[in-house]
């Protein structure tokens, strides 16, 4: 069992197949933290706790003990007000105004398995044997709050989650202003933070800073995860780097609002914290009632940022994602958005499909401007209804005839949203979020719909429900197209309009589970402007998503390459799209466009019927090369090689599990003039196995694995800028 107590010492260790995580009990009641770092032998954690006495400035919680205090104890879920003055895990408002909690250990529990979270997306294990469950019960004996901290280890995965579940056993109504999910001491401060931060179309470009005394935070307060930042902080010790040294990554399960900090305090030591965001928030908790934090999901790798990311690649890829598409290969896609916009109708969707299955496309998807009067983006969301004018025969007809090609339909939606064009908002104004007496702020023309509501969420479900039922759709791109403000529910009482934002994601989970269950054959994609919520909580229904509205192949490389930091190609939609291109009117080959693209679920989303021969016979090559290698691209490990953010090259690749194929690609972004003699090295070959490399599809010849990763493979010089080069290898 990988979670094992030792009585004696008060000691709690859980162990991964390469991670050790170790708690031990301070005078038999507060939980420290000792250690999260390579696997410990279980002899070798009895002297991991060092205290000294401090000033008097360091007050002493425990009298008889002047080494003890919560300002420099090492904590794993620190309060405010008995002396810890560092940022707390958690804070609750007593009925007499009081934020001060003496939360203490009471009891464990330790089983097998993995537990659900209520109403909320997690990790998960098929079978029991993957994990094991640490519960450790803390309770406060004045006011009767208990909070059960959560603790899964993955046998097998290299992977720690954490959770609090807060439970009022008291007899007064408390308010929750802050429940992070994990937080983390460490007896240093020589770090690197890294966080994934950005703008719509610009998402995920990887951001490192050296720690400093102090609070360095990234947040979302936009009612969603956000284009801005992610989810997901690290820190990386001294001389870390793609391959070599230890780095601590946390990822929250979570769609909304979040916050991850990294705290440095006057002793040089550094706290780590991830979780729901305190800002704008407090929780009404009655008596018997119970408060669930999402789950953080802890990485630590001992061999650089490259093995901290193939461990969340597998974690997310197989034990996050779910239903029948988890371990499909993903069909290569035509999306009409950027062809047509709103100015469609039957024959031109028609002609579109056709020259698609033509070139070897699997789905036709059809986007925006289907239903109600949509002409422009000012009208008929909520209206979920097929408009004849565009389809004289309806939506079920034509998906009908598409799929009568041989090929699959895709159906773009954005449920959340509502226009006040619509006959859903004329007939339901309050149905949206607002507050009384204020104007209505919008965004891109349309509101966003109330669903910490039931009818609102029930809504939902039925209307998306019928146009699913009505015709034979297999895939569907969920979106959501703005952030949240005047945050506020017409039917929540004045002392818990602060919960609307988390009610709302709880909704839209509670909507997801029902409309996937329902549908399990479809393929769902989540959109939010692009990677406006790309996280682990959307994965959990929906297995890829748009990666970003920029499909500038260069501009790609920096958002593939950073989402890649946390997220694998099978979460990724990325496809080549018309130049000059519409984000940034740059001009590139159909050939780079497709190299980039091929690094994700592959697709395209230009008019095909206007393509040159030429470009046709290009896109039907690239189809039957992606064909082929789409197992490998979807469901390998990858490994990061040359980054945009550190020059003008990048690198990547994707390996087998059993390192029998690989796949790489690189990218010159701008031509050099007498440019010097590169090779790339590559990573996760076999060094004993003799692999035949193929370039741009030409055979080149036969090399050992070692060969190609410690000496390299030299790279052709082409000219022009915006330059891609496919490298394939087969082990013989």
């Amino acid at each position: 069992m990988p979670i094992l107590f030792d009585k004696q010492q008060q000691l709690f260790h859980l162990q991964t197949n390469a991670t050790s995580y170790v708690i031990q009990l301070v005078h038999d009641r507060h939980p420290a933290h000792l250690y999260w770092g390579p696997r410990l032998r279980q002899s070798s954690v009895s002297s991991l706790l060092y205290q000294v006495e401090r000033c008097s400035f360091s007050p002493n919680y425990h009298a008889e003990d002047r080494t003890f205090a919560f300002d420099t104890l090492p904590q794993e879920y620190p309060g405010y007000g008995r002396g810890d003055y560092r940022e707390p895990a958690f804070e609750i408002a007593q009925p007499n105004g009081s934020t001060i909690n003496d939360l203490h250990y009471v009891s464990h529990r330790i089983t097998t398995g993995k537990p659900k979270l209520e109403g909320l997306p997690a990790t998960y294990v098929e079978q029991d044997a993957e994990a094991d469950t640490l519960e450790i019960v803390l309770k406060d004996e004045l006011t009767g709050m208990e909070a059960v901290m959560q603790y899964s280890v993955f046998n097998e995965l290299n992977a720690i989650t954490r959770a609090v579940r807060f439970t009022n056993q008291g007899t007064a109504a408390v308010s929750i202003e802050r429940a992070l999910s994990s937080s983390v001491d460490f007896g240093g401060d020589q770090f690197e933070m890294l966080h994934l931060s950005g703008a719509w179309v610009r998402e995920r470009h990887m951001h490192y800073r050296k720690l400093a005394p102090g609070l360095q935070r990234v947040e979302s307060k936009r009612g969603s995860s956000s284009h801005q930042h992610n989810p997901f902080i690290a820190l990386l010790e001294k001389g870390a780097n793609e391959e070599h040294g230890g780095v601590y990554g946390m990822s929250l399960v979570y769609s909304g609002n979040f916050v991850a900090q990294v705290e440095v305090e006057q002793f040089g030591t550094t706290r780590m914290q991830i979780g729901m965001s305190p800002f704008d928030f407090n929780w009404k908790l009655e008596p018997g009632a119970s408060f669930q934090t999402p789950e953080a999901v802890l990485v630590y790798s001992h061999n650089g940022l490259g093995e901290l990311s193939r461990t969340y690649h597998r974690l997310y890829r197989t034990r996050l994602s779910r239903g029948e598409h988890r371990d499909r290969v993903r069909p290569i896609l035509i999306n009409n958005w950027e062809a047509t916009y709103f100015d469609f109708d039957a024959p031109k969707i028609k002609n579109i499909a056709a020259a698609g299955k033509e070139l070897g496309i699997e789905l036709f998807v059809l986007d925006d401007g289907w239903f109600g009067h949509r002409d422009n983006d000012r009208s008929s969301l909520g209206d979920w209804v097929e408009d004849r004018r565009k389809l004289p025969e309806g939506l079920g007809k034509l998906a009908q005839d598409i799929v009568d090609t041989g090929m699959q339909f895709g159906l773009w939606f954005e449920p959340e949203m509502i226009s006040p064009d619509s006959d859903l908002y004329r007939s339901h104004p309050d149905w949206c979020l607002h507050v009384p007496d204020r104007s209505r702020t919008m965004g891109r023309e349309q509101l966003i719909l109330d669903l910490s509501r039931e009818d609102v969420c029930d809504y939902i479900v039925d209307s998306v429900s019928k146009v699913l039922s009505s015709a034979p759709i297999t895939y569907v791109k969920w979106d959501m197209n703005r952030n949240m403000t005047e945050i506020g529910s017409a039917l929540l009482p004045a002392e818990r309009q602060r919960e609307t934002a988390h009610r709302y994601m709880l909704g839209l989970y509670n909507v997801l589970e029902r409309i996937t269950t329902a549908f399990p054959h479809v393929l769902f994609e989540s959109c939010s402007g692009g990677g406006g919520r790309f996280d682990p909580g959307m994965l959990y229904y929906m297995p890829q998503t748009w990666t970003s509205d920029d499909t500038d192949a260069i501009e790609r490389l920096k958002i593939q390459y950073g989402t890649s930091v946390v997220y694998p190609a099978s979460a990724m939609g990325s496809h080549v799209s018309a130049v000059p291109n519409h984000q940034v009117g740059r001009i590139t080959s159909i050939a780079t466009r497709g190299h980039v693209a091929m690094s994700g679920n592959f697709g395209y989303e230009l008019d095909l019927t206007r393509l040159t021969d030429e470009e046709k016979q290009e896109v039907r090559d690239q189809v039957k090369q992606y064909k082929e290698l789409r197992e490998l691209i979807q469901f390998g490990d990858f490994y990061r090689l040359l980054s945009p953010f550190e020059g003008d090259q990048t690198a990547w690749m994707f390996v087998s599990g059993d390192r029998s194929e690989a796949f790489a690609g690189y990218f010159k972004v701008l031509a050099e003039p007498n440019p010097p003699l590169r090779r790339l090295k590559l990573q996760g070959l076999d060094p004993e196995r003799q692999y035949r490399m193929s370039i741009n599809g030409v055979t080149e010849g036969l090399y050992y694995g070692d060969e190609l990763m410690y000496h390299g493979i030299a790279l052709p010089e082409r000219y022009g800028d915006f330059q891609s080069t496919l490298f394939s290898f087969r082990a013989e």
